[in-house]
Order: structure tokens, then sequence, then C-alpha cells
């Protein structure tokens, strides 16, 4: 019996994903699960909601005087947000 074609499985699944759901698809996930990490539970606790479409990180917040303060931080959020996966996946970032 030959074996052909071996694969590892975690391979084979990064590339279905990359296919399917684009090259840029694992990173924004990483991004994502890593916000409260980078922004504190506090920050955290009050987000609402969290997207990543064509670039740019929607973020929702439940206060005003937070969305205040996360506006003054959002190019050192963008860079430790970028710095977690090693490139630019993030360009600009939204706050609602």
């Amino acid at each position: 019996m030959e074996y052909y074609n071996v694969q590892k499985l975690g391979d084979l699944i990064r590339e279905f994903i990359q296919m399917h759901k684009g090259p840029d698809y694992l990173d924004e996930m990483k991004i994502i699960n890593s916000w409260k990490a980078v922004v504190g539970s506090f920050i955290a606790s009050h987000t609402i909601d969290l997207a990543i479409r064509n670039k740019m990180l929607f973020v929702r917040v439940d206060s005003d005087a937070l969305r205040m303060e996360l506006s003054y931080s959002k190019s050192v959020l963008k860079d430790n947000l970028n710095g977690l996966v090693g490139r630019e996946i993030i360009t600009e970032i939204v706050l609602n």
C-alpha cells in the first residue's frame, strides 16, 4: 500500500479556511479574540460588538465617554493589535 499526497490535518484546515474565508481570516479572529488582552477587562466589558470588514475594525461600546477615550488611542490600539499577528491586518478603527 502506497500513500500519496500525505498532509497534516492542521495544514489542510488552514488551507480550507483561506480558500473559503480569505487569507486574513485567521489573523482577524486572533485580533478579535485578543481584544480583552490588549485593552483590558474594563474596556472589554463595555465593548458590545467587534467586527472586521475591509481591513477596518468596527468597535461598538456602551459609553460615550469610553468611545471618546478610545478615539484618542486609535493609532496605538491599531499598532498593538497588528503587532499580535506580525503584519498589518487593520488599517483603521471605527468607533460606534
